[in-house]
């Protein structure tokens, strides 16, 4: 729940100087109690994404992230300071059969999990995203698990990421993304080819999103 609400503040949908819900609100929401809501409210305060303050409520006061990769802002930072809003709603988790000499297989063997996702931009289907992932890791297969980051998910079962490569198309997706993003069946779209590696250089996840940049453009930003 707490990774939930983090994911939320980073992701703008629990805006820069605003009041996250109420304990009550968040209690009613999640189905926890008041003691559990409490505890994931102080561990982000001390963490600085929220500031309580008596008799008005918790604000939230900071929603970036410092990546340890490099001083690049990832996507969904840089849309977030644009005062946008991203959600992100669940499509699929299953486990899937790889047939041999196909990608997946090379990738992950038998078999795999397929996480596919659907992000909102203000209320609007801007991002198309299918996560697969070894079948060695021990992922849920509740969908409730994966309403905030699949990297924070991911971070709980202690694995630590050390490198990200990421590979770019124009590609004319398959009909059930088309009708996911509410586009016709003829339209190209930017797709990003992503491959997340850890620690001890294993592939912990490779997806593919596909971008209706109509709606906003893919934007890079580095500081140096």
């Amino acid at each position: 729940m707490k990774n939930i609400i983090k994911d939320r503040v980073l992701s703008g949908e629990y805006q820069l100087e605003m009041n996250i819900p109420t304990h009550e609100q968040l209690e009613k929401e999640f189905s926890v109690s008041k003691i559990t809501i409490r505890n994931a409210i102080e561990e982000l305060v001390g963490e600085g994404y929220l500031e309580k303050r008596s008799g008005k409520g918790t604000k939230v006061i900071n929603n970036k992230i410092i990546s340890k990769l490099s001083k690049g802002k990832n996507f969904s930072e840089l849309l977030v300071e644009k005062g946008y809003r991203i959600k992100k709603k669940y499509a699929n988790i299953s486990i899937i059969h790889n047939q041999p000499d196909t990608f997946l297989y090379q990738q992950f063997g038998d078999t795999c999990f397929h996480v596919s996702r659907i992000y909102f931009l203000n209320d609007e289907p801007y991002i198309y995203f299918s996560h697969y992932l070894p079948s060695w890791l021990k992922l849920p297969l509740e969908k409730d698990a994966y309403k905030g980051s699949l990297y924070h998910l991911l971070n709980e079962q202690n694995i630590s990421f050390a490198r990200f490569t990421d590979e770019f198309d124009i590609e004319l997706p398959d009909e059930i993304i088309c009708k996911s993003l509410s586009i016709s069946n003829n339209q190209n779209l930017l797709k990003r080819m992503r491959y997340a590696y850890d620690e001890d250089d294993r592939l912990v996840e490779y997806s593919e999103a596909f971008y209706q940049t109509k709606v906003h453009k893919y934007v890079v930003k580095f500081e140096v």
